[in-house]
C-alpha cells in the first residue's frame, strides 16, 4: 500500500441499483494522512431515465440541472474513477462506504462495462471503512476525543457532530468534498490519540489477518462493533463464532444474551426472525435472535478479547467474563441449535432475483470471454461505438449496452434502438412517478426555506423535461 484515497458520494437516493451518483469527491493522501495533489470533485450527469428522490436533494442541495450543466457522463466518470483515481496500491476509504458508497461504485462500473469488483482489490488495492473504526475507538479507547451525543443524550457517531465537538473544520455537511476533508481530519484525530488501535484495525482489513481472530477451527470470543448492535453499548459487544454463513461469512452469537432462551427454536422460527422486515421487527411480539452474519469482505472491526484487559475494557463494555463463559458453555452443549442457525441462513436470500439487468449485478460473475468485450467498449469513441455490435455470452449485458449508449453516447443509437430506449425509459419514469409526486406534494406543504423551494421548482422543471411522450 502506498496511498489512502478518501472519498464520498452524494446520490439521487438510497438504492445503488436504481439511484445514481450525482457528486463524487475525494482526496489522495500518503500513509501519514498528508494530502497528495489536488482533490477530485465533480458532478455526474443524471440521465433522463431517473427521477431523483426529492428528500435526498433537500439534504444535498444538488439539482438535476447542476449535474447536466457541469457534470461528466456516467461513462466519463467511470473511466476517470477506474483509471485515474482508484489506482494500484491504494486503500480506498470512506465513512459507511462498505455498505453505501462502494455499492454505488460497483453499480456504476456494472452499467458502464468495467469489472464491478476489480477497482477494490486488484493490483494492491483494498477497502477500509472508518465508521466502524470510529465505533470501536469510542467503545474501547475513547480517551483524547470529545464524543458527541444526540438531542436525547444518546451516543451518536455522525461525522458532522464529531468534527464540531473536536474543533475540526467541516464547512458544509453533506457536500461530498467537505465530508471528505472532515473524514481525513477525523482519521488524523484517531491516529494521533489512539495510534495503536488505528494501525491494528488498518491491518485486519486484510481477510487473512481477520481470520486469525475470527476462526471456526479454533473458536474464541472476540470484540465486534456493528451498526446492528445497541447504541447503549456504543455499538460494541463480545461475540462467539458458531458456524459458516453464506457468501464467505461467519455467523456470530452476541454473548450479552443467554442462549437458553433460543436453543429450542425450530429452523422455521429462526428463519422467520432473521428474515423479518423492518416493520415486523418493530412489532412488540417480534423475537430477535442475537445472531449476525460477519462478512469477511466488508472490513469488520474486531479485536481479540485480551483487548478488554487494558484501560478498563470490561467496565467500558459493561459485560462480565463469567457471563461470556457461561453463554459459550451453553452454545457448545447445543450443536443442534447451531445447526438450525446454519440451516436458517442457508434459506435466507440476501439478494432476491430481479427481472431487469440494471439490478442483476449479483446474479453471477461475468464470463471471462465477455471481459475482453468490456475492454473494447471502454476504448470506443462515440463514432466507434455506433458500429460496435458485441455478441455477449452473458445475456444481461445486451440490454445494458443499449442503455450505456443512450446515456453517454446518444448520437450512436439507430432509429430502432431509440425506440427501444424510449419505451424502456418511459416505463421506468412511469414506475417512479407516483412516489416522486407524493414526495413533492408533501415537501411543498412543509418547506418555506427559499433555497429548498428553489430545489423543488428545479425538480418540477426537470420532471416536465423527462416525462415520456407517447410512442407511435
Amino acid at each position: 500500500m502506498k496511498y489512502f484515497y478518501f472519498y464520498d458520494l452524494e446520490t439521487s437516493g438510497l438504492d445503488p441499483r436504481y439511484d445514481r451518483i450525482m457528486q463524487f469527491a475525494g482526496q489522495r493522501t500518503d500513509l501519514d494522512l498528508n494530502p497528495i495533489g489536488d482533490p477530485d470533485n465533480f458532478f455526474i450527469k443524471i440521465s433522463e431515465d431517473t427521477l431523483p428522490s426529492p428528500d435526498a436533494l433537500m439534504v444535498t442541495g444538488i439539482t438535476p440541472q447542476i449535474t447536466l450543466d457541469e457534470g461528466l457522463t456516467e461513462a466519463e466518470a467511470a473511466k476517470k474513477i477506474y483509471n485515474e483515481i482508484f489506482v494500484p496500491d491504494t486503500t480506498i476509504v470512506g465513512f459507511n462506504n462498505i455498505r453505501f458508497d462502494d455499492e454505488f461504485i460497483r453499480h456504476l462500473m456494472w452499467r458502464n462495462f468495467y469489472d464491478p469488483y476489480e477497482w477494490s482489490w486488484k493490483d494492491g488495492r483494498s477497502r477500509w471503512d472508518l465508521l466502524d473504526v470510529v465505533r470501536m475507538t469510542r467503545a474501547l479507547r475513547p480517551d483524547g476525543i470529545d464524543w458527541p451525543f444526540d438531542k436525547d443524550n444518546k451516543p451518536t457517531n455522525r461525522l458532522e457532530l464529531i468534527t464540531s465537538r473536536n474543533g475540526l473544520n467541516h464547512y458544509k455537511a453533506h457536500d461530498a468534498l467537505s465530508d471528505v476533508m472532515a473524514l481525513i481530519d477525523v482519521a488524523k484525530l484517531i491516529k494521533s490519540k489512539q495510534n495503536q488501535l488505528f494501525d491494528f484495525l488498518l491491518k485486519i482489513r486484510d481477510k487473512n489477518k481477520l481470520k486469525e481472530i475470527v476462526n471456526l477451527d479454533d473458536k474464541k470470543p472476540f470484540v465486534y462493533v456493528s451498526g446492528k448492535y445497541s447504541g447503549d453499548y456504543n455499538k460494541a459487544t463480545v461475540v462467539f463464532p458458531i458456524t459458516t454463513g453464506p457468501n464467505n461469512s461467519v455467523i456470530v452469537y452476541d454473548l450479552r444474551f443467554d442462549p437458553t432462551k433460543f436453543v429450542n427454536l425450530s429452523v422455521k422460527k429462526i428463519t422467520e426472525s432473521i428474515n423479518a422486515s423492518w416493520e415486523q421487527k418493530k412489532d412488540p411480539n417480534y423475537l430477535a435472535i442475537p445472531v449476525k452474519k460477519l462478512a469477511f469482505n466488508r472490513c469488520p472491526a474486531v479485536a481479540p478479547l485480551i483487548t478488554l484487559d487494558a484501560q478498563d475494557g470490561w467496565k467500558k463494555m459493561k459485560i462480565e467474563k463469567s457471563t461470556i463463559e457461561n453463554h459459550i458453555k451453553t452454545l457448545l452443549e447445543r450443536p443442534d441449535f447451531v445447526e438450525n442457525i446454519r440451516s436458517a441462513y442457508e434459506k435466507n436470500i440476501e439478494f432476491k432475483p430481479l427481472k431487469d439487468s440494471e439490478g442483476q449485478l449479483y446474479d453471477s460473475f461475468l464470463p471471462d470471454k465477455d471481459k475482453i468485450r468490456l475492454e473494447s467498449i471502454q476504448k470506443s469513441s462515440e463514432t466507434d461505438i455506433a458500429d460496435l455490435h458485441p455478441e455477449f455470452i452473458d445475456e444481461r449485458l445486451s440490454s445494458l449496452f443499449l442503455r450505456y449508449k443512450a446515456r453517454s453516447f446518444p448520437n450512436s443509437l439507430s432509429q430502432d434502438e431509440c425506440q427501444i430506449w424510449e419505451k424502456w425509459r418511459s416505463d421506468r419514469i412511469t414506475s417512479q412517478l407516483p412516489k416522486f409526486i407524493e414526495s413533492m406534494q408533501r415537501l411543498d406543504k412543509q418547506i418555506s426555506d427559499e433555497n429548498r423551494r428553489f430545489i423543488l421548482e428545479e425538480l418540477q422543471l426537470y420532471l416536465e423535461s423527462v416525462l415520456p411522450v407517447e410512442l407511435p
